[in-house]
């Protein structure tokens, strides 16, 4: 028995063969067109240090630890780890102990000694069954493959978190804008119903038309309206939130309404090269190409004979009591071989099959670098464009306020009718709600490019423990 289990060890270490394809990396389709403001040097900060404002990280921790999404992606990054530990296992002997009884009456017509008889047998027995020894790397590359298939599930573990940090600090975004533009219609509201109380005492005193008491009436009318689309676009806001929280709002986080262009850090720009390295969902697409390649191995592999091993050593004896007696040793040593010769082409078809997959994923990878290009291209467009239209936005207000406060004063004064100094609120109205909405624009903008960049978490971690 320990010549065989030393032939067994010897056939083992000559298990070195691999059918997998030399992997090469896919030339990426660069599309350098902002790699003279990249800085070779740059960082992308960690969440932590990109949003500056304590309540959103306060949510955005909230967001990590109850997200159901989030969870789901966690999980299956543990499922893939754990498929991957089976596919490993089969690399290895599986060593079992078993015990049987058998029990049996022998009718005395087929019996050899013409009476009828009871025969007994016990056995207990240690061994292996049905090892295949790896001799051209097929279990080897199954293995390679569900290893990369956990990788590329732990990248797409950091694209859900990264992603998720980005929607809740836009949807912190959001409620915050749908809140400055709910106290902005409360107070243009207020100034129409004060407005229209003054147009109501001069009509009852003579001095305004009853033209003038209705275009009054229907800007306070215009306003509620308004007033009402904001009350539910801000409960909306407020609902979609706390869905990508995964928990309700805290109360001490209401929102002010007020969107602080200085609440976020400044991003640098990556080289292109930088950005492969940080975006997950381009090392999740790597992996699975990985993967893929792998495939392709285990796929050359079956059309080479299979070599498995049996092997047990134990006891056998007629009496329960002698089992471990002198004499009742047994083993069992069965070698076998299994040879493909004729299959209808379906090993052929499955490796033609893998080699497709390949190149799909080789697509895929390429696709995801184009996006991931751009996406960073377009940040940069926004955040050059967004600073000028916020720029032109406030002069705007300045501009729609001196109109409103002279319109007013000339109203008063009774140079102009009161259409002007409607018109003149409706502008500033207008202004004000665009002012918001550039401000919020511009905000995401830059949430967006952080996410494009692949920010958020630490890229120089520990890789993933696959043990």
């Amino acid at each position: 028995m320990k010549y065989n289990l030393l032939t067994l060890a010897m056939l083992a270490g000559l298990t070195g063969c691999s059918m997998i394809p030399q992997y090469q990396q896919p030339v990426a389709p660069y599309a350098a067109s902002w790699e003279q403001q990249a800085a070779s040097s740059a960082q992308v900060p960690e969440w932590q240090l990109f949003f500056r404002d304590n309540n959103l990280q306060q949510l955005i921790r909230t967001a990590l630890e109850h997200n159901r999404d989030l969870r789901v992606a966690a999980l299956n990054a543990e499922a893939f780890r754990a498929q991957y530990r089976i596919q490993r296992s089969e690399l290895f002997p599986s060593i079992d102990a078993s015990g049987a009884g058998t029990h049996q009456r022998v009718p005395r017509k087929v019996s050899q000694t013409g009476d009828a008889q009871t025969t007994h047998q016990y056995s207990a027995a240690v061994g292996m069954n049905a090892w295949e020894l790896d001799f051209f790397g097929r279990i080897r590359s199954l293995k390679d493959q569900a290893l990369q298939n956990y990788f590329a599930s732990a990248q797409a573990q950091r694209s859900a978190e990264l992603s998720l940090v980005a929607n809740v600090a836009t949807a912190w975004f959001t409620l915050q804008a749908d809140q400055a533009s709910l106290q902005l219609a409360e107070a243009t509201l207020q100034t129409y119903e004060d407005s229209q109380r003054l147009t109501e005492l001069s009509h009852d005193a003579g001095i305004a038309s009853a033209l003038e008491l209705q275009q009054s009436r229907t800007a306070t009318d215009g306003a509620r309206v308004t007033l009402a689309q904001n009350q539910r676009q801000l409960a909306q806001s407020r609902n979609a939130l706390q869905l990508v929280l995964g928990a309700p709002l805290p109360d001490q986080l209401a929102p002010s309404g007020k969107l602080d262009n200085h609440s976020l850090a400044d991003l640098p720009v990556l080289l292109p090269s930088e950005l492969l390295q940080r975006r997950p969902d381009i090392m999740q697409a790597e992996h699975q190409l990985q993967a893929a390649n792998a495939n392709i191995g285990a796929a050359r592999a079956a059309f080479f004979p299979s070599i498995s091993l049996t092997a047990t050593a134990g006891s056998l004896s007629g009496e329960l009591s002698d089992l471990f007696g002198s004499g009742t040793g047994t083993w069992l040593f069965q070698p076998q071989i299994n040879l493909p010769i004729f299959n209808s082409g379906r090993l052929k078809a499955n490796l033609e099959y893998s080699e497709i997959q390949k190149d799909i994923h080789v697509a895929q990878y390429e696709k995801a670098i184009q996006t991931a290009f751009q996406e960073v291209a377009d940040g940069l467009v926004a955040r050059k464009t967004y600073a000028d239209q916020l720029a032109a936005q406030e002069q705007l207000l300045v501009s729609s306020q001196t109109y409103l406060d002279l319109a007013d004063r000339r109203y008063r004064e009774g140079i102009d009718n009161q259409l002007t100094l409607l018109d003149a609120q409706r502008l500033n109205f207008n202004t004000r709600q665009q002012h918001i909405n550039v401000q919020l624009a511009r905000l995401v903008s830059e949430v967006n490019l952080f996410k494009a960049l692949g920010g958020g978490f630490d890229n120089e971690a520990a890789p993933p423990q696959v043990n």
